[in-house]
């Protein structure tokens, strides 16, 4: 098989998403070296652009090397030691796997659970923390990907303001699609992946740290657990030293340094307005035929991230094949107990825009009475 022959697909899925021929342009720009003067530049712009993008004035930002989930892991394994107790809301997929790093690190892990499709309860958060004021860490999920659910952050956020516990965000599938604003909530440690509403390629992972999580980990009686991710040594790259530490994803982060110029011509409010209008407009659509939303209540529904069971008991996994085989259209399958029961599609980006939901409307109208 060429590369040329990998081609023609619309990415609908929960990610990737589609890349616009712009950042694509900017990937082909000839590859600098990691300690060079004008890449060290421009990766100082993607650091500003991120904060502005995380609502933070946090020093500590920038785009880990990795995907979003080395972003997780970036984030438990600089804050948790071996003995902490870690707070961690699981509704899905990845506060099932914020708890599993958690446990890995050598945390005592509380879970407060709740059924995949809803959000959590905040008081029972609130409660946790009191049951647990020495926690080291809350982490909560603040749109998770697996289900389609935004989780409201104000209420933790304030509970945790006046404690030693961090308050730990992950924003993979909101960054860019949603106001996360990481200093007006009060979250210590927040990150994503480029993947999602970005439209960058997969494998960077935006974080930024507060100031009193850096505190937190410099203070540590242990080492950081993993050499790469420690942001003790990730800062000395970043800071005026210019320490080597790795070497940086040139190209990608070139992408990146696109995506916020997109970013900052659309400007921030114009995108979520368009991230708002394309995903309710999709889950009226899809109603209309026959779809039953998997999330509720409506106003915890991601507009970038719809989840939908199928009209008339139909096998979503067959109906899904044919979009992709006879439509060049791709959308996610439910995971974990929504497994076979859901689809996710995704609008997020380059994606989120009017025309992409005509071509998916008229594939849908095909396929299903055929199915």
């Amino acid at each position: 098989m060429a590369l040329s022959d990998l081609s023609g697909r619309l990415l609908l899925g929960p990610g990737p998403s589609p890349v616009s021929p712009r950042i694509l342009q900017a990937m082909a720009t000839e590859t600098l070296g990691h300690l060079d003067p004008q890449f060290l530049g421009l990766l100082d712009e993607v650091n500003e652009g991120l904060r502005r993008l995380f609502g933070t004035q946090n020093p500590t930002t920038f785009p880990v090397s990795g995907t979003g989930s080395a972003g997780m892991e970036a984030a438990l394994v600089n804050l948790l030691e071996p003995g902490d107790t870690a707070i961690v809301g699981v509704k899905g997929v990845f506060g099932t796997r914020l708890a599993e790093m958690a446990r890995r690190q050598g945390a005592t892990v509380v879970t407060v659970e709740g059924d995949w499709g809803r959000p959590l309860e905040p008081q029972r958060l609130v409660d946790a923390h009191r049951e647990h004021p020495d926690a080291r860490l809350l982490a909560l999920v603040h749109a998770e990907t697996s289900t389609g659910v935004r989780q409201p952050l104000e209420e933790v956020g304030r509970a945790l303001q006046d404690s030693e516990t961090l308050f730990v965000v992950d924003a993979v599938t909101s960054l860019a699609g949603m106001p996360v604003e990481v200093d007006r909530v009060g979250v210590d440690v927040c990150y994503a992946g480029t993947q999602k509403c970005l439209g960058v390629p997969p494998g960077l992972a935006p974080i930024t740290f507060s100031n009193r999580a850096m505190d937190r980990i410099r203070s540590r009686e242990h080492p950081v657990s993993s050499w790469y991710l420690d942001v003790n040594l990730i800062a000395g790259y970043l800071g005026s030293e210019r320490r080597y530490h790795h070497t940086a994803p040139i190209n990608l982060i070139y992408a990146l340094y696109e995506a916020l110029g997109e970013i900052r011509e659309e400007g921030l409010e114009a995108r979520f307005r368009r991230h708002r209008e394309v995903g309710r407009r999709l889950q009226d659509e899809l109603e209309d035929r026959g779809f039953e939303p998997f999330a509720g209540p409506p106003e915890a529904r991601l507009p970038q991230l719809t989840a939908v069971s199928l009209p008339g008991g139909r096998d979503e996994g067959v109906v899904r094949r044919r979009l992709l085989d006879e439509h060049g259209i791709e959308v996610g399958g439910g995971l974990g107990p929504a497994q076979g029961r859901i689809w996710r599609i995704g609008l997020m980006g380059h994606g989120a825009r009017h025309p992409v939901i005509d071509r998916l409307l008229e594939a849908v109208d095909r396929v299903l009475p055929q199915s």
